[in-house]
């Protein structure tokens, strides 16, 4: 039987972390470090990403990071290129990049549709096109994580365009697992509760605070390193046989009715 440490190290692994200068997958990158992947960086904010490497760094891990537009295929190529150029290749890619507004749905400006769709639903459609193809071509036993949503679950008020971006993630990550399971490639959606980040600041307004607290019997916000666990486990050989499997790290919140 493999030991706790086995189910759960990442030695000699490379991990893509797309949204990886966010709060939310900075946390996830740190943990992949320090479970002994080499971690990738991909974002567009060189100053958050030399501070996550900063922390990486001080707790002996390794890791760089690449400026990369998730939203556009040739960027997303050309990461990988790079990867396989300084890494040798890539067995595990997370997908985090995210944007968020409150905005009326009749106020909504298809600008605003776009971009949220554009970052939240396509880049992560585009990812899985360019990485899976590599995965499948090289033959790599891979793990793909997909950052859902409780929206993408049940739909949330006052953030429509996110609800409908992220439930169609969730679809994208059951079909795709169903897909690429004969090929040793797993698939998953690792759905986060309330966790306070960038992108959700403007919607967590005291009112929506209380009633999020009320439904949540933990009463309380998530905190980033909560969500390592979980995704380490999605990562590793612990989770080996989960696949098209929606990993809700909620404080109870889906638990909750009335």
């Amino acid at each position: 039987m493999s030991s706790i440490f086995e189910l759960f190290s990442l030695q000699e692994k490379t991990a893509v972390v797309i949204g990886g200068t966010g709060e939310l997958c900075g946390a996830v990158a740190e943990g992949f470090a320090s479970a002994g992947a080499e971690v990738v960086l991909v974002g567009r904010d060189a100053a958050k990403a030399e501070k996550r490497l900063d922390a990486i760094y001080s707790a002996g891990g390794r890791g760089y990071f690449i400026a990369a537009d998730a939203g556009h295929k040739a960027d997303l190529q050309l990461l990988l290129d790079e990867v396989i150029e300084r890494s040798g290749g890539c067995s595990i890619l997370a997908n985090g990049a995210g944007v968020n507004s409150p905005t009326p749905f009749l106020d909504i400006p298809e600008e605003e549709y776009d971009r949220i769709m554009n970052i939240n639903t396509k880049a992560v459609f585009l990812a899985c096109q360019v990485f899976g193809k590599y995965f499948v071509e090289q033959k790599v036993e891979a793990s793909v994580i997909n950052l859902g949503s409780m929206s993408g679950l049940t739909p949330l008020s006052r953030v429509f365009t996110y609800s409908m971006s992220k439930a169609a993630v969730h679809n994208l990550s059951k079909n795709l697992a169903r897909e690429w399971a004969p090929l040793g490639i797993r698939v998953n959606t690792l759905v986060p509760g309330f966790f306070p980040a960038e992108q959700n600041k403007k919607v967590l307004v005291p009112e929506r605070v209380a009633k999020i607290m009320a439904h949540t019997p933990m009463n309380r916000f998530g905190e980033a390193r909560e969500l390592v666990a979980a995704a380490l486990l999605l990562a590793g050989s612990g989770g080996s046989f989960i696949t098209g499997h929606e990993m809700v790290v909620d404080g109870g919140y889906s638990a909750m009715t009335i």
